[in-house]
């Protein structure tokens, strides 16, 4: 009970940094997350704070624990260590050298009942175009018998934007009051204990992709004409990166399942 009223403070003061910034999460989909019982949800990834939008997007119907970067846990917090808030909240460090340890932590959670969001993608595309996946999102789904629900995230990039070239600098949050975020939840998905690890992540990036760009594509969302929008994919008229270039960022394990969806594929 202490875990879920930290996670609850936390929660508030997320909504509050929301009003403060006039910050519209706008979101569709829910009635395809199951109210109860174990869920994986894999979302495609478009900046650092996507957790807190997908989070605040299913408030009212159950908390979501979060598969992160172990990093995170490090990070210092005037008050107390972030790592022992994470734990309380029942998130997921994933260490990327040895990532066994988070998917039995996941497996775990599903097991009784838990909501497990995963960013298969494993990090930020300068392309903004969904990159390879990683298939512990599906192998969890295929394993415990939880549905798959893709989740889809657009405009938060706008928040905090991946650094667009290697030597670059991190960037700093753009707190622009007045951005829209959208989060969709997709129809799930049904992975078979015979299910093919590969074929059917290939599935998951497919529609990852499909959904990313049915958002990117809004007029609310494209960049005004003559506008520079590094914050939007090239293939759709920003000014990111071109998918190719961006595969130098991405430091993708062996094991990522590579894109046969989306351009340039």
């Amino acid at each position: 009970m202490t875990g879920e009223r930290t996670y609850r403070w936390v929660i508030r003061g997320g909504q509050a940094l929301l009003r403060a910034l006039r910050l519209t999460v706008r979101s569709s989909g829910q009635e395809h997350v199951p109210s109860d019982g174990p869920v994986v949800l894999a979302a495609n990834h478009v900046s650092f704070p996507d957790f807190l939008f997908v989070g605040q997007a299913m408030l009212g119907r159950r908390l979501v624990r979060f598969m992160c970067r172990a990093d995170i846990w490090d990070t210092p917090l005037p008050g107390r260590p972030i790592g022992r808030g994470m734990e309380a909240m029942r998130h997921i460090p994933v260490d990327r050298a040895a990532p066994a340890a988070a998917y039995l932590r996941a497996r775990s959670l599903l097991g009784e009942g838990e909501a497990v969001c995963v960013f298969p993608e494993g990090g930020i595309s300068t392309a903004y175009v969904v990159r390879a996946l990683m298939p512990g999102a599906v192998a969890l789904a295929r394993e415990t018998g939880a549905p798959l629900v893709p989740v889809n995230l657009w405009g938060s990039q706008r928040i905090w934007a991946q650094k667009q070239s290697p030597d670059a600098p991190l960037p700093r949050p753009d707190l622009t009051r007045g951005r829209l975020v959208d989060v969709r939840f997709q129809e799930p998905m049904t992975v078979p204990p015979d299910a093919d690890l590969t074929e059917t992540t290939r599935a998951l990036g497919r529609r990852l992709h499909k959904g990313l760009e049915e958002l990117q594509q809004l007029a609310e969302h494209r960049p005004r004409p003559g506008e520079h929008a590094p914050w939007h994919p090239v293939h759709l008229g920003g000014h990111a990166r071109p998918r190719a270039e961006s595969f130098e960022l991405d430091d993708m394990p062996r094991s990522a399942v590579e894109p046969t969806w989306g351009p340039d594929r």
